[in-house]
């Protein structure tokens, strides 16, 4: 059984996604243990305590350097046996030290079909504005492994999401949330789980 970390920054509607999967049984191979949140007023911390879970804040600007923060970030995890951390709208760029002891560990959700719209400055409404600019009549969500850079990592799924006629970012981001990410952040979650835990199996039985 995998202990997982779910990273939040703001409402946390995927983070409550992960919890509703998790109640009816559609993350057999791993367990929601801790909640870390970038601000102390990330309403996902409302939502962890309300699910029993350890919600705690690890903010960059209280501390001095990255490598403070990424100390304190990597302790958090690793005193907690944490297995597999899930990014679910998690705005703070993961450190090195903390990817590097997590490889194939991490995953995000991102809102658009990486490759398009995605990389640094591309979050919340404006990957959806961006699209619309575009004029996209196709858009979605992927899961991505997590590594070093901004989006970048393997992809683990996507699904699309059809732009409708008058769509607005606002209204383009609920359909994509409601239709796409909240479907396959914990199907990813779920999947990564049970590799780790047939890897382990497998060294298990040498």
């Amino acid at each position: 059984m995998q202990k997982i970390a779910v990273l939040v920054s703001g409402g946390g509607t995927n983070l409550q996604a992960l919890l509703d999967a998790e109640s009816a049984g559609r993350l057999p191979g791993g367990k929601i243990v801790l909640v870390i949140a970038s601000n102390p007023t990330a309403y996902a911390l409302e939502r962890a305590k309300a699910a029993g879970i350890e919600g705690i804040v690890v903010r960059k600007k209280d501390y001095n350097t990255q490598q403070e923060f990424d100390s304190a970030m990597l302790n958090a995890l690793l005193s907690r046996g944490i297995g597999v951390i899930v990014l679910a709208g998690y705005l703070s760029l993961l450190g090195d030290p903390v990817v590097k002891a997590y490889p194939q560990r991490i995953i995000n959700i991102h809102p658009s079909l990486i490759p398009s719209f995605c990389g640094a400055g591309y979050y919340g409404l404006r990957v959806h504005q961006a699209a619309l600019d575009y004029g996209v009549k196709v858009t979605g969500a992927t899961v991505h492994y997590v590594n070093e850079i901004y989006d970048n990592g393997k992809i683990l799924l996507q699904k699309a999401v059809e732009v409708q006629e008058g769509d607005t970012p606002e209204t383009l981001q609920r359909r994509v949330m409601e239709q796409a990410e909240w479907q396959i952040l914990p199907q990813a979650a779920a999947m990564v789980c049970e590799r780790l835990n047939q890897e382990q199996k497998e060294e298990a039985q040498g």
